[in-house]
């Protein structure tokens, strides 16, 4: 039987990269997105086994019925990656409040509507692997983005309280922290300067966050959980 995984915000950068290192690997893979349609129907004709629902993850009673949906069509989910977010850069004196929290109910509102349903499923099964995507931002703080550092960092106190709420059932509960990887979300940023904090002295791909994730999927990694997984190539050091 083909194992199930469920991928919030798959329609773009690393959730797309997620999303088809998934399928290609023989993964039975749902994903949702946002507005995107028409990029969503390109990434279902990837492969045959990639399937997207349209949804805000903020909205808690969709994520119920698509999760719902989901169990009821593959009976299982095996791995949920929580990887839908959002920026909206400003300084605190110029961040209105809907800036704040549309980037708090997505990224960190929308992590808790899916842990909650899909960990019921797994809890009945006891087993389960959740990948909850955090950032740097969320470690080290970055400026202008008092929102986004936020909703990552509590993305890893959560991760962290979930794993021991969790962990007596055979469910490991993640986060990964990227750097900057190069997405559509970092195609703006001024390279040059940034590449020099960098002890690797590169930008990250896409394929240095699917690798890890396989590693966390596996059974090498079976005695894992409760972690926050750094991959920025030395940037936070």
């Amino acid at each position: 039987m083909s194992k199930i995984a469920l991928v919030t915000g798959g329609s773009r950068g690393i959730g797309e990269a997620i999303v088809k290192d998934l399928a290609s690997k023989g993964w039975t893979v749902y994903f949702t997105y946002k507005s995107n349609v028409e990029r969503a129907k390109e990434i279902e004709q990837y492969a045959n086994n990639i399937f997207s629902y349209q949804v805000d993850v903020s909205d808690y009673d969709a994520a119920k019925l698509i999760v719902n949906k989901i169990i009821s069509n593959s009976g299982k989910i095996d791995c949920l990656i929580n990887n839908a977010g959002i920026t909206m850069d400003k300084t605190i004196g110029f961040m209105n409040k809907k800036s704040w929290n549309s980037v708090i109910e997505t990224n960190l509102y929308g992590t808790f509507n899916y842990c909650k349903f899909v960990s019921k499923e797994m809890i009945s099964r006891k087993k389960g692997t959740i990948i909850n995507i955090s950032s740097v931002s969320g470690l080290v703080g970055i400026p202008g983005q008092t929102n986004y550092s936020a909703s990552k960092a509590g993305i890893l106190g959560f991760t962290k309280a979930l794993s021991k709420e969790l962990g007596r059932y055979g469910i490991r509960v993640n986060a990964i922290c990227p750097g900057f990887i190069s997405t559509e979300m970092t195609e703006n940023i001024e390279s040059e300067e940034l590449i020099k904090q960098i002890s690797l002295g590169r930008i990250g791909e896409t394929k240095d966050i699917t690798g890890v994730i396989n590693f966390l999927l596996d059974d090498a990694s079976s005695y894992i959980t409760g972690q926050e997984i750094i991959i920025d190539g030395g940037l936070s050091i």
